[in-house]
């Protein structure tokens, strides 16, 4: 009688087993999530600066003031269309920016007439203005002050 090589149902599982370690480990270590969360934090920064740098140009254009019917103010306003709001983007689109920027989770509209950027804008007592992304994911803080 001849004898037939072959795996025993152990080893096979041990096998198993490692592959399936080594793919959580592999999936934890890429985590696709939190590399989407990271890129959208990186346009939600450059966001932020973009917004601020045209807020910059609009001031030395106009002698250091800000050019535009509404003003920041010392509170966090969020920058969108309508009263109560820091309706901003009309003074900025598209002269200094070619079109509204949104936060790439969820910023809505389609023009200056009605947008919601999902940041917002302040500025203190010093006249910094500071532009923030509330939005930010993974424990970040997006807040750009100039």
């Amino acid at each position: 009688m001849q004898k037939l090589k072959a795996f025993t149902l152990i080893e096979i599982l041990v096998v198993i087993g490692m592959i399936a370690v080594l793919a959580t480990i592999v999936i934890v270590a890429i985590n696709p999530a939190r590399q989407f969360a990271a890129s959208r934090n990186t346009q939600r920064l450059s966001n932020v600066n973009a917004i601020l740098n045209a807020v910059g140009e609009n001031m030395s254009d106009n002698g250091g003031l800000f050019n535009c019917p509404v003003q920041p103010t010392t509170t966090p306003t969020d920058i969108k269309s309508g009263a109560g709001n820091m309706d901003i983007m009309r003074c900025l689109v598209p002269n200094y920016l070619s079109s509204v920027l949104y936060d790439p989770k969820g910023g809505s509209g389609d023009s200056t007439i009605t947008y919601d950027t999902l940041y917002s804008v302040s500025q203190d007592d010093a006249g910094r203005i500071t532009v923030d992304a509330p939005g930010a994911e993974l424990g970040q803080n997006i807040s750009v002050s100039r």
